[in-house]
């Protein structure tokens, strides 16, 4: 994975060295030496991830940091410190300033690529999200206190020591519950409930913690969950698996309360903003597919579909049929009552609509009083008799129009089976024939197609 990474350092030695080894692994690289020149330059460049030495003339690297992530162009950026100092207070205050992580002078260059990727990797989600949903009104989200004007986040601890599961859960923000499991097999069924963070011992004797986060990361149901491991202070290799196998954050024993706690947050902060956008993507694909006055699909959504349920019968899959239902007279409602009765009616007519369906057909507002329904499975008579069920029904009782006012409505309906090597345009158009016909005979009545000639 190749990417765009800021050096930041006041020594020019410290710059060089660390971007020949990034160049060496295929980043391009861009550099600046104080905490003012960052600013800028993240702002301009927009790099992927920022390496941010902290003992630095002017402003320091926490300060920058706090700055970075005040700032909505640069919040989303990864940082991680660099830094000769490794003091508790030193890493838990680099944390608390927004940095990702903490890594001490001489750097490992194999803890630092393995740090590098995984955080590019996630970057890269939440970019994508960003990208899809083209707004950056959630970026605050980013910096709101964990907690604050939301449900209590919950959290799962698996570790084989109880004692020391006990002493990662207190020391998690106040607004986590977090629930304690010794046994790996209880920890997997807590982590596919509601959870919002799992911290998992890689040092517990009893269990594969490796074994554990790959398994958590193969489930489409945990698959999203970030993880905390805790790992021994000299296991490189483990902590660098662990990375590689999609785990969020590390930390090391003895684990600091404090430290845990900053870590905690910050991965907590980071899905509640991916949540939101999913949740915000989500609802931009339905506004996509779905009529906003109704909530019935729209004539996007499905004319794909029937395009879909004709392809398939025409190669031996299961008949479909088609209905096209019209309102009628539904310009003199809208005469008599306004364009709000007209709404009311509208809304009525899909509750109707759906409520006599079957739970497989896919009913749309196709435009202004016109409704179509795909009947997938459906041979003629079956779609003449569900037409003839809705019919009924909307003539059975008058439709509300507003301040305690109702007015009768009646429907007239075309319906057509596909025939073999039928398009989509031909059924419509069968269809929309035989809703003609219904509607010269008097209205309030069902019309069937005949066959293809």
């Amino acid at each position: 994975m190749s990417a765009r990474i800021l050096v930041v350092d006041d020594q020019p030695a410290n710059v060089r060295l660390l971007e020949a080894k990034l160049q060496a692994e295929y980043f391009d690289v861009c550099t600046a030496v104080d905490g003012f020149a960052v600013i800028e330059v993240a702002k301009a460049e927009q790099p992927d991830l920022i390496l941010l030495d902290v003992m630095m003339p002017g402003m320091d690297g926490y300060e920058t940091c706090r700055l970075l992530k005040d700032e909505p162009r640069t919040r989303h950026i990864p940082v991680v410190m660099v830094t000769a100092l490794d003091q508790r207070d030193d890493r838990i205050r680099g944390l608390e300033s927004g940095a990702d992580d903490f890594l001490t002078k001489p750097i490992d260059d194999v803890t630092l690529f393995a740090r590098v990727r995984s955080l590019l990797r996630l970057k890269a989600v939440l970019d994508e999200l960003r990208h899809r949903e083209c707004s950056d009104a959630l970026s605050h989200v980013m910096a709101e206190p964990i907690g604050e004007g939301e449900s209590v986040s919950q959290a799962v601890v698996i570790s084989a020591d109880a004692r020391a599961a006990t002493r990662y859960a207190a020391a998690m923000p106040a607004q986590v519950r977090t629930q304690v499991e010794t046994n790996p097999v209880k920890g997997i069924e807590a982590a596919r409930g509601q959870v919002d963070l799992l911290v998992i011992d890689l040092t517990s004797p009893g269990f594969d913690g490796l074994r554990l986060c790959a398994r958590i990361r193969s489930d489409a149901a945990t698959r999203q969950l970030p993880i905390i491991a805790v790992v021994n202070p000299g296991d490189v290799a483990t902590a660098v698996r662990a990375l590689d196998l999609g785990v969020n954050d590390i930390i090391h024993r003895p684990v600091d309360a404090g430290e845990m706690m900053a870590r905690a947050t910050t991965q907590l902060r980071r899905k509640r903003y991916a949540d939101r956008l999913r949740n915000q993507l989500d609802e931009s694909l339905e506004m996509a597919i779905t009529d906003p006055l109704t909530g019935l699909h729209n004539r996007r959504y499905i004319a794909s579909r029937l395009h879909q349920a004709i392809e398939s019968s025409n190669h031996g899959g299961a008949p479909v049929s088609l209905l096209i239902a019209d309102i009628d007279h539904f310009k003199s409602i809208n005469d008599r009552f306004g364009h709000e009765g007209g709404d009311y009616v509208l809304r009525g007519f899909a509750e109707r609509l759906l409520r006599d369906l079957r739970a497989l057909d896919l009913a749309a507002r196709y435009g202004g009083e016109e409704f179509v329904i795909v009947m997938p499975g459906a041979g003629l008579a079956e779609a003449r008799a569900a037409s003839e069920r809705l019919r009924a029904s909307i003539a059975s009782e008058p439709f509300r129009v507003g301040d305690g006012q109702t007015t009768p409505v009646t429907v007239s309906i075309g319906c057509a089976q596909a025939m073999a090597g039928e398009t989509a345009e031909s059924l419509l158009r069968r269809a929309d024939e035989a809703l003609y016909i219904a509607k010269g005979e008097g209205r309030n009545r069902v019309e069937a197609a005949p066959a293809a000639a």
